[in-house]
């Protein structure tokens, strides 16, 4: 696998300019820009328009790390006809835009990191050059154990036997943090990592060298489509996946079918999110979607707040399907305010 120095993201033009075309500035209100973008429509295939949103994100990605190498022209191709190609199980290759680790799968990744630079070294040449080729973040979440319970102090007394217990672990990580770029590490303490994917993590829009893209992630945890509620691609990995995604190589996938969802109308009063959620996944057990994604449409999804889909996406693997995704939409973008993004950058302020 190819290992070099650190990118923040993977926006940057592709080595060919089969598709710069496509290449799109997205101007400001009263002059300026936000930077540029590949327009999807801009392939002037009328077999777009007719792509569920989620298929889109696939396609955005093949085109904009196209190389003809690793991305081919058949694999744009594969995607667009992606109505005929997805019942013939199609492989397409995806780079994700990040991946988000936990603890119990981020450590044996971060170790291999710190192998090859020991062999780099070895090879009298410069470690620092091995790095991720893509934004990776390790949560430390999945240590917790509950010791002290009913006293004033049982938080600090559970997290000091918990440093206690993971003193070597942490450590390690407290290294990485610093030792690689394009490297975060959450430390013990900061949440759970599905809530900190969400309220923290995401970026639903990249920027890297001058490109917007959508955010995508792979994470080493099933759970990792709690994501999908906020509008941003995302599925749980292998520890392997991971690793090779970390260095830079595109995912080999079969092109999904897609099953739509449609919601209407709204939930009674008195019925909950838990009621909601376990109704739909035992209507998608029963229709069978395994392998495939879910992309929830229709008048109702405005209805359905951003936490109560976050349950609904986050019991994927429970119905068994790749993604329950929610597209962006007036509610996300409310959520994004409501958890201090700015409007001009989408970051955390």
């Amino acid at each position: 696998a190819p290992c070099g120095s650190a990118v923040e993201g993977a926006g940057a033009a592709p080595a060919t300019d089969r598709f710069a075309k496509t290449l799109t500035i997205l101007p400001k209100p009263g002059g300026g820009e936000y930077g540029k973008f590949y327009s999807i429509p801009a392939l002037n295939d009328p077999k777009i328009d007719k792509l569920p949103y989620c298929i889109r994100i696939l396609l955005e990605s093949a085109v904009r790390n196209y190389d003809n190498f690793q991305v081919t022209e058949s694999d744009v191709q594969n995607i667009i006809d992606w109505e005929k190609t997805s019942p013939k199980l199609a492989e397409i290759p995806f780079k994700p835009a990040r991946l988000v680790l936990m603890d119990n799968t981020g450590g044996p990744a971060v170790v291999d990191l710190a192998a090859i630079r020991d062999v780099i070294a070895e090879l009298e040449s410069d470690p620092k050059k091995i790095n991720p080729l893509v934004p990776v973040d390790v949560v430390i979440d999945h240590s917790v154990r509950v010791d002290v319970a009913k006293c004033a102090d049982a938080l600090k007394q559970n997290m000091d036997l918990e440093f206690s217990r993971n003193k070597e672990r942490f450590s390690f990580f407290k290294w990485a943090s610093s030792a690689f770029n394009n490297m975060l590490v959450l430390p013990p303490g900061s949440g759970i990592l599905h809530q900190v994917n969400l309220e923290y993590l995401s970026r639903v829009v990249f920027k890297a060298d001058g490109v917007l893209y959508p955010d995508s992630v792979v994470g080493t945890d099933s759970h990792t489509t709690m994501i999908n509620s906020l509008g941003v691609a995302g599925w749980g990995v292998g520890g392997i996946e991971a690793m090779a995604a970390m260095l830079g190589q595109p995912m080999s996938m079969v092109l999904p079918g897609v099953v739509g969802f449609k919601l209407t109308g709204k939930l009674q009063d008195g019925v909950t999110t838990t009621d909601l959620a376990l109704t739909l996944t035992q209507m998608l057990r029963k229709h069978g979607v395994v392998g495939k994604f879910i992309e929830f449409h229709g008048e109702g999804v405005g209805s359905i707040p951003l936490p109560a889909r976050a349950t609904i996406a986050n019991m994927t693997p429970e119905y068994g399907a790749t993604m329950g995704f929610f597209p962006v939409d007036q509610v996300a973008l409310d959520y994004l305010r409501l958890i201090g993004r700015s409007d001009e950058t989408g970051i955390n302020d």
